[in-house]
């Protein structure tokens, strides 16, 4: 009878938080991601030839990205939860739109590492200051869902930059890509501004009833988290605990096998397809399709059965698989590239469920700080995923890159199998 009263309550409640919190988070994390992945496309449209870069410096410039990346995490974690993380993104902005218009005015391959190491300090906070404000807004029924529609920005980014890089570069050259993209930056800061608040408490939009609802519902979580799921501890205690490092490990195979995949499919489309940079574009479009199909799908599944393991642990398993039948059939070149399709199905499906993980066992006050850590370290596959590719496939062939990064996935589906059992909601798991 509890369960029913609270439930009915909870959809009675008004949801205007779906609406005024997650479309400007999701913009947001739109063009953070275009912004990061435009390089993939500017490379084969020309920058290569012009800045004379090869494979192993073009994996470089594509992952040093991630070594800035970690600068900013575990600040922006902490600003969110104790301070104004609205105001860190609206300043970020504003440090994406200059560099990205400065990287179209790069001249050599010094300048575009300078310029990508930049970017990469620019972005880093804004993962885990994002995924605090969704901790903020939805409480822990709704926040797989919430954290899927966020993570989303990468298969819409995806949709977006494929076949606007393209059009782009083909009827202007690559450096206009950059300064488009900057200048979608600053629009986006405009509407960011007027449009997001850092809590309930402070949005003057929401009304009582809501803001009541998630005061009452965020704190009482909270509650029970301390009382059952983890004592009260630092951040620096968090980092000695093993689950605090499993759950990094994950995340760095994970993003490995990512950005490998997403900063090089477009190299790999053209050299299966043998089509120039516009046919490529449209091509890299149905990866992304499927990824919001797949995030939708996973993320409702691990929601309705309280199971966060194991819908973290089968989109890695199904990634790693597509990622080895993309090279096994490449003799058939759209069998390969269905399976490339796969594995746009599964590269973000554990995303939204990985990042509901840490709230359950994490105190709050370590938690922004917890996903920082685990989101910097764990990014630091976004720079060996690329850069080792680079070089595999300058030393031996593409398809020893692409199962190298099949081997990460793999390694991050058995991992996810061990994290502990209080992951999931127990309440939900055995209905």
């Amino acid at each position: 009878m509890s369960l029913t009263s609270t439930t009915d309550t909870r959809d009675a409640v008004p949801a205007m938080r779906w609406l005024r919190i997650v479309p400007p988070i999701l913009i947001t994390c739109i063009i953070s991601y275009m912004d990061r992945v435009n390089i993939a496309f500017a490379m084969p449209g020309g920058m290569d030839a012009d800045l004379g870069i090869s494979a192993s410096m073009a994996g470089l410039a594509g992952g040093i990205f991630f070594i800035g990346y970690l600068f900013l995490q575990v600040p922006g974690g902490r600003l969110a939860v104790y301070g104004n993380g609205k105001r860190f993104i609206g300043w970020s902005l504003l440090a994406w739109a200059v560099i990205s218009v400065l990287t179209g005015f790069a001249s050599n391959h010094y300048q575009l590492l300078a310029l990508r190491f930049a970017l990469g300090v620019s972005e880093g906070g804004m993962l885990p200051v994002v995924l605090t404000m969704i901790g903020n807004w939805f409480p822990d029924a709704e926040r797989g869902r919430a954290n899927a529609i966020v993570i989303m920005f990468v298969p819409i980014a995806g949709i977006l930059t494929a076949p606007l890089s393209g059009w782009i570069i083909t009827g202007w050259d690559w450096r206009m890509l950059f300064f488009v993209e900057g200048g979608m930056s600053l629009v986006v800061m405009a509407l960011w501004h007027f449009t997001i608040s850092n809590r309930p408490q402070e949005a003057k939009w929401i009304s009582a009833a809501e803001k009541q609802y998630l005061i009452k519902t965020l704190h009482d979580e909270q509650l029970q988290i301390k009382g059952q799921n983890t004592r009260k501890a630092s951040l620096r205690q968090v980092m000695r605990e093993p689950v605090m490092w499993r759950l990094i490990m994950v995340n760095f195979f994970y993003q490995t096998g990512i950005y490998g995949y997403t900063l090089w499919l477009p190299t790999i489309l053209k050299e299966l397809t043998h089509g120039n940079i516009a046919q490529v574009g449209w091509l890299a479009i149905l990866p992304y399709v499927g990824a919001i199909f797949g995030m939708f799908l996973f993320s409702s599944l691990s929601d309705a059965s309280g199971r966060r393991r194991l819908f973290v642990t089968l989109p890695l398993a199904g990634f790693a698989l597509c990622m080895a039948l993309s090279v096994v059939l490449k003799a058939h070149i759209w069998w390969s590239y269905a399976a490339l399709v796969g594995c746009g199905v599964f590269i973000q499906s554990a995303a939204g469920v990985f990042w509901s993980i840490p709230p359950r066992l994490f105190n709050a006050e370590v938690a922004g700080g917890a996903r920082g850590v685990i989101n910097a370290l764990g990014n630091l596959g976004g720079f060996c995923g690329p850069y080792m590719v680079g070089v595999l496939i300058a030393e031996y062939s593409k398809d020893a890159g692409v199962y190298s990064l099949a081997v990460s996935l793999a390694l991050a589906s058995l991992l996810a199998l061990t994290l502990p059992a209080r992951c999931d909601n127990a309440r939900k798991a055995f209905v």
